[in-house]
């Protein structure tokens, strides 16, 4: 979208009040997400009456979900977009659209001839393979939000991070709803080591991730390029959700507990130096104190290095919410900090073998804690969702530029480390903390 508006002529500003266009891309998925979405949009509504706003954009999933709900109940939205109706924001821009744009999302997937503009970094960037999923697990209501599984062509893929190594790119990570699964639903039947052998050749490239695996048993030429190739980054995530088998079965996910245990070995024998992520929901109904201790028993026997943890969100629509034996708050909230202190025990753990080792470090900018500092992250940390690796030593550097650092001190999750001047290799000449301030990343708003 911000592509879109972009080619059409229009310019972004920091403040809504300035705002002619504002749009709101919401979620749906949980239902904390679409209380914060509905806050949203009511809250810059208030630019229509006090400022220079003259449309209101309400796009994503939330209007896919529920589109003439909200149509009814939020007058003071002038148009709805679906989780995949982006490029008809052309349409409002040119005032010749209708209220309603929310279509099907089957009828469209991702393009490397879409207009794109990178909002965050632009040497780490998100890639996605495919969209929608072809899984039924009775807690997700993806499936009826964004469709059956549509994978792009290895092509497709290919130019798209062709244009973004030429933009500054070093990092990509490949991301979909089912990563696993990718080229199940095309005609030539391409593989997911397929696709990523022919990403990892892409000229400038340094660092290639792989996100949202399915627990499966990964193929021998995937893993060999996790475990060898020098761009695919030894990294696994791979949402395992719980490790019981009554819940793993109430949850429709096709295995049993026993499965985990072997794709985890799978994991650390075919690839020792692994960073291994995963994300479990706790409270699923029907979890008892034995499922919980099953889990309990799983995080701590697999010494994962990221684990998230999520409290059960009752969905409509989906399989889960015909059941009411939900644990109570009290019990979910107890769960989740008894197994948030272990896994903390478990990160700091194994954080501590990194100290005096020297590791390659891909600088991300200032640090959140100090103008003074860099933060960055090495193989094993994906942006936004895992640690941080801080730098002192670092003056040279810019975002993008990997350099060799000496650690020296851990916490729960983050990493300090000297930055070796004399083996870091810069792709940049003015030195990132030359700025006397921090820039600060700010919500695009359409004006």
């Amino acid at each position: 979208m911000l592509g879109v508006s972009s080619r059409e002529g229009y310019t972004f500003v920091d403040d809504p009040a300035d705002a002619e266009v504002i749009v709101v891309n919401t979620c749906g998925f949980i239902e904390a997400a679409k209380e914060e979405s509905i806050n949203t949009v009511l809250e810059l509504s208030t630019h229509k009456t006090q400022s220079q706003c003259q449309t209101l954009v309400m796009a994503g999933c939330l209007s896919q979900r529920y589109a003439d709900e909200l149509a009814e109940s939020m007058p003071e939205v002038d148009h709805f977009m679906g989780s995949s109706d982006m490029l008809k924001l052309s349409q409002i821009l040119n005032h010749k659209a209708e209220r309603m744009l929310v279509g099907n999302p089957a009828d469209y997937t991702l393009r490397a001839s879409d207009p794109r503009i990178v909002t965050q970094t632009r040497h780490s960037v998100y890639m996605k393979i495919a969209e929608g999923c072809n899984r039924q697990c009775s807690f997700c209501a993806i499936p009826g939000i964004r469709g059956k599984q549509r994978s792009r062509s290895i092509e497709d893929l290919a130019e798209e991070a062709k244009q973004l190594v030429d933009q500054g790119t070093v990092e990509i990570n490949l991301i979909s709803q089912d990563t696993i699964a990718y080229g199940r639903d095309l005609p030539s039947r391409p593989t997911l080591a397929e696709l990523v052998a022919r990403l990892a050749e892409t000229p400038g490239l340094k660092w290639l991730r792989l996100h949202y695996l399915y627990p499966e048993q990964l193929s021998p030429a995937l893993l060999e390029l996790i475990a060898q190739h020098p761009v695919v980054v030894p990294y696994i995530d791979m949402p395992l959700q719980h490790a019981s088998d009554a819940m793993l079965q109430r949850m429709r996910r096709g295995h049993r507990g026993a499965r985990m245990y072997r794709v985890v070995e799978q994991l650390r024998k075919a690839i020792p130096k692994a960073s291994l992520r995963t994300t479990f929901i706790l409270g699923h109904p029907g979890e008892s104190d034995a499922d919980f201790q099953a889990l309990y028993d799983f995080v701590e026997w697999a010494h994962f290095d990221h684990v998230g943890l999520f409290r059960y969100s009752r969905e409509e629509g989906t399989h889960s919410a015909q059941w009411d034996d939900m644990p109570s708050k009290s019990v979910i909230y107890n769960r989740f900090r008894k197994l948030n202190a272990l896994q903390r025990r478990i990160s700091r753990n194994k954080l501590k073998h990194y100290k005096k080792q020297t590791i390659d470090v891909l600088v991300d900018g200032l640090s959140d804690e100090s103008d003074l500092l860099l933060q960055g992250r090495h193989a094993g940390q994906a942006p936004e969702v895992d640690g941080n690796v801080y730098l002192s030593n670092a003056l040279n550097q810019r975002p993008g530029d990997i350099c060799k650092a000496r650690v020296i001190k851990h916490t729960d999750y983050d990493l300090i480390a000297e930055c070796l001047e004399e083996e870091q290799h810069s792709h940049h000449h003015q030195p990132l903390l030359a700025r006397q301030t921090k820039s600060r990343t700010t919500l695009p708003v359409l004006a």
